[in-house]
């Protein structure tokens, strides 16, 4: 079982997936309006865009065994352990946080995803929770 509630766990990937969706911004010489543009200006990364600052927020949150699982998932999920081999994805996971976690799980591409895989890989689903966030 979980130490993190899987309504949080559901949080951190609606949010990672907003900040893995965000794109250098681009102004086009002749720019057009959001109507016209589709509005795909929302995926542009801006200074004061707070997407980062929230998935940050909602990592430094965690506490460290929370922290853990949330790596160990991202193991799991992107297919370097399976179910069976859940504490030796915490334990490498535990290892690897000898450096900042925060930092290294923002860095991950397709941090939502993966961790949405390895819950779903461990028979945990956060489909119902996910409603609630976006």
């Amino acid at each position: 079982m979980l130490d993190i509630p899987l309504a949080q766990l559901a949080f951190l990937v609606t949010k990672a997936r907003a900040f893995d969706a965000k794109v250098a911004p681009v102004t086009p010489e002749g720019a057009s309006n959001p109507t016209d543009d589709g509005e795909r200006e929302i995926l542009a990364d801006r200074p004061r865009d707070a997407t980062g600052q929230e998935l940050e927020d909602a990592l430094a949150s965690l506490n460290g065994d929370e922290l853990d699982e949330v790596l160990a998932l991202v193991f799991v999920g992107r297919g370097d352990f399976g179910k069976e081999e859940w504490s030796d994805a915490l334990r490498q996971a535990r290892e690897r946080r000898m450096g900042p976690a925060i930092p290294y799980l923002m860095g991950i591409p397709m941090l939502g995803d993966y961790l949405e895989e390895g819950a779903a890989a461990m028979g945990w689903s956060l489909e119902s929770e996910e409603g609630r966030h976006l």
